[in-house]
């Protein structure tokens, strides 16, 4: 599924993450974040495996990236014990 800036950069927020540490845990310089951050409402142009290496982080972090007509994202339901 493809991916804006704001989705990820939301993403990123909600895992309590700044850039940097995002970056570093993706293994991709923080101007790669940067960048893809400022794609805005856009799709994160650049290469895909960036992107989803950065997406599958977020991912390993609870985030749920959504595109239901409208790309968004949320915080994944603890499962109840």
């Amino acid at each position: 599924m493809p991916t804006t800036g704001n989705q990820l950069k939301a993403a990123r927020v909600f895992s309590e993450m700044d850039q940097s540490d995002l970056a570093e845990r993706a293994g991709v310089n923080v101007n790669t974040i940067r960048n893809m951050e400022a794609s805005g409402t856009g799709l994160i142009a650049g290469r895909a495996q960036n992107v989803n290496v950065v997406q599958a982080v977020l991912e390993a972090a609870g985030i749920e990236f959504l595109n239901h007509g409208q790309p968004n994202v949320r915080v994944r339901k603890q499962a109840e014990a």
